[in-house]
């Protein structure tokens, strides 16, 4: 049942697009936005809460560095506005943050009655001396970080026009239990929840579009089998047992068919499957192995690896005229490649010097992309839902751990909690 009473939105204070559209950035380090972000102070008439000021204040420095879209004002610098609770832009003393240098100011108050959370935030532009966005959050307070969360994707799409992803949800598949099993974390690594008890091999999770539900493989069964779970009801159901493999399964767009590499006819190919797991169309037939299908975000066309021509390479299939091209031309062993939301290219790992790394590519085929380099294998790449951040596994540090970095390559950071194995990570959609 999915907990709708923890947020209500209650007041739109102002509308973003008009200030927005004087800030142009739509990728990091394009131009980074000198931005300052005052610690949260209590509600007029309400009592200090320090441990919430310093998670909300820890949390939104966090997504605001990620990002990579802002340089954040050292908080030492900061002078006596920063201390006055100030939530209009009448009140504000845009003065003083001018003087700094900073271009927007985020500002915000709290008040906690009982296990009640009240979060007012806002947005500012400090050239213009107007507010971009404001958000009044009311829920429990073991939702403040779904809260603060949710208004710093607030913050991206005031100053982008563009939503974050930061209120969403990773899943990946941990050994932290002595068995490989499904598991859920926030987009910062918090929240660890596991969310299989198969005690056996999971692999390979695929939210649905509206992330409600995830697809994945299980060995339960004694066989590579395709599971549905619902998230948050935990009902689960086998979708594919068929004889011989059913893996890799993803979802189309629109979550009316899944794509997925069946191998009951005794090859590997790629088949599509109705809701009802009914085959609606097998989409490959060749002799070689065909694994690891991703949808084009219009669902015309797949992407999937095939050894057909020798070594494992990137292939693309129109969905209704069958006809393939090949993508990939370079390496010996190209792998796990996810189509980003925007469709304008897609994420691969490539097998090179004994280890895997992560590149991008057109879907013509040009300008391909070499994004990770060092030690360690980097596999499994996935798209957030905005296509501004990729997911995917390392074994940089040893164990393989759960990495998020931006899609140039830029700002990686290890995410998932170490004592275990973390690999076949997945982002989900709007949480």
């Amino acid at each position: 049942m999915i907990r709708t009473c923890w947020l209500l939105l209650l007041l739109l204070l102002s509308s973003s697009l008009p200030a927005a559209a004087q800030i142009v950035i739509s990728a990091p380090g394009k131009q980074a936005i000198p931005l300052a972000v005052t610690e949260f102070l209590p509600l007029p008439g309400q009592s200090a809460r320090p441990e919430v000021a310093r998670e909300l204040d820890e949390l939104l420095r966090g997504d605001f560095d990620l990002s990579g879209l802002f340089a954040l004002l050292p908080r030492e610098s900061y002078l006596s506005d920063a201390s006055r609770m100030t939530l209009n832009s009448a009140e504000v003393n845009f003065e003083q943050w001018r003087l700094l240098g900073a271009q927007s100011l985020v500002k915000g108050g709290y008040a906690v009655q009982g296990d009640e959370l009240v979060i007012e935030a806002r947005l500012f532009d400090v050239g213009s001396r107007r507010m971009l966005t404001g958000r009044r959050y009311q829920g429990k307070l073991a939702d403040l970080r779904r809260m603060g969360h949710t208004f710093a994707d607030q913050v991206l799409k005031g100053l982008t026009g563009e939503l974050g992803p930061f209120n969403t949800r990773i899943a990946f598949v941990g050994s932290h239990s002595g068995h490989k099993e499904l598991y859920l974390m926030d987009v910062d690594g918090r929240n660890v929840k596991r969310i299989t008890d198969h005690r056996s091999i999971v692999l390979n999770p695929d939210f649905s579009p509206i992330g409600k539900e995830i697809l994945f493989t299980s060995y339960k069964g004694g066989n590579p089998d395709l599971y549905r779970k619902e998230i948050y009801s935990g009902r689960e159901a086998r979708f594919s047992y068929r004889r011989g493999l059913n893996i890799s399964g993803r979802y189309r767009s629109d979550g009316k068919e899944v794509a997925a590499t069946l191998s009951r006819d005794g090859n590997a190919e790629i088949y599509l499957l109705g809701m009802n797991s009914a085959i609606h169309k097998r989409l490959t037939n060749s002799w070689g192995i065909d694994v690891d299908p991703t949808w084009s975000p219009r669902g015309d066309e797949i992407a999937f690896v095939s050894d057909r021509l020798g070594n494992p390479h990137i292939f693309i299939v129109d969905v209704i005229k069958g006809e393939v091209r090949r993508l990939t031309r370079d390496g010996k062993y190209n792998a796990t490649p996810a189509w980003s939301p925007k469709g304008d290219r897609l994420v691969f790992s490539r097998l090179e010097g004994g280890v895997f790394d992560i590149f991008t590519i057109r879907p013509d085929g040009s300008d391909e992309r070499r994004l990770t380099f060092g030690p360690g294998s980097k596999e499994h790449p996935r798209w957030s839902p905005d296509g501004r951040f990729i997911v995917y596994s390392s074994d940089e540090k040893g164990e393989k751990a759960i990495y998020i970095m931006r899609a140039d390559g830029s700002g990686s950071r290890q995410i998932s909690p170490s004592g275990g194995e973390s690999r076949h990570p997945a982002w989900s959609s709007s949480w």
